[in-house]
């Protein structure tokens, strides 16, 4: 069975983003550099919700180059190409894509399709490269949910510019 990832950046006080989406506080390195081009080699999917995939178009791509792509949302009318648009319940979504085979599988960007995801315990790993900044508001790494989840941290070390990369997997 594949293995889904959600990989996110937040800031020490627990924000994605800044209240409109910028992620200018963001500190990227050779660190980060390494882990993403290894954890690439891993997968062949992302999914996102629909404000990932439009704060990506705003900074020059809608799908992420040499892996399959699925968007999130019940408002979007068409997404570019490469790029497949998803109405249905995401956790059944994943569902599926778990039991075809293949690599593993990314939930890229916003806590709101993590969510969903992590209520339908579809997710089995949270990778995170928490960043030395307070934002004091924004768009929180999750929004409240119905239900706990407990993981097992993996991996932690630090990186350049004062970050802490972690990994933990879901408790089954």
């Amino acid at each position: 069975m594949r293995t889904v990832t959600f990989g996110v950046a937040c800031s020490l006080d627990g924000f994605i983003a800044r209240e409109h989406h910028g992620v200018d506080w963001l500190h990227w390195s050779d660190d980060v550099s390494a882990i993403m081009k290894d954890f690439w080699k891993t997968i062949d999917t992302v999914v996102m919700g629909r404000k990932t995939y439009e704060v990506a178009l705003g900074m020059g791509t809608g799908a992420y180059p040499g892996v399959r792509n699925y968007v999130f949302s019940r408002t979007l009318k068409d997404v570019g190409e490469g790029t497949e648009l998803v109405r249905e319940d995401a956790a059944d979504f994943v569902r599926r894509l778990k039991e075809e085979p293949g690599k593993g599988i990314c939930v890229m960007g916003g806590g709101e399709l993590a969510r969903s995801l992590f209520e339908g315990a579809v997710v089995d790993e949270v990778g995170v490269n928490i960043h030395p900044v307070l934002l004091g508001t924004g768009i929180p790494l999750f929004p409240p949910t119905s239900r706990q989840t407990d993981l097992e941290l993996a991996e932690c070390r630090t990186l350049d510019g004062g970050c802490v990369y972690a990994l933990y997997r879901v408790k089954r």
